[in-house]
């Protein structure tokens, strides 16, 4: 089982981006999906997450801005960010809890991060 996370880039404050984060192999079934984001010298903290009945919450300083979504055909999942800060500044990571298929058995997995620059 693999996430690749893509979207990330450089922007103006004010500016969009739109990430996105695909699953791949054996994959049962995807529970709850999210994204993470980590600074230089900070804790890698929740954004927004989004569940199999497409139920979400977000960080406060995201809500408003940010709106997660989820594709479960495609095992995807898309985080569009809007009203961008510098403090959104960071290495943005997707994450998933899922069922393998053959009685794998539940697992946590982690994209490689996509890097999310914020600046004038």
């Amino acid at each position: 089982v693999q996430l690749q996370a893509s979207g990330g880039g450089y922007v103006q404050p004010g500016g969009s981006l739109r990430l996105s984060c695909e699953a791949s192999g054996a994959i049962f079934n995807i529970n709850v999906m999210g994204w993470y984001c980590q600074a230089p010298g900070n804790q890698r903290e929740l954004v927004a997450r989004i569940t199999s009945g497409s139920s979400t919450n977000y960080a406060d300083p995201v809500k408003g801005r940010f709106t997660i979504s989820r594709d479960n055909a495609k095992n995807t999942m898309y985080l569009q960010m809007n009203s961008l800060k510098p403090e959104d500044t960071a290495v943005y990571y997707c994450n998933a809890v899922l069922l393998r298929r053959n009685g794998g058995g539940l697992g946590i997995y982690w994209g490689q991060g996509t890097q999310v620059t914020v600046s004038s």
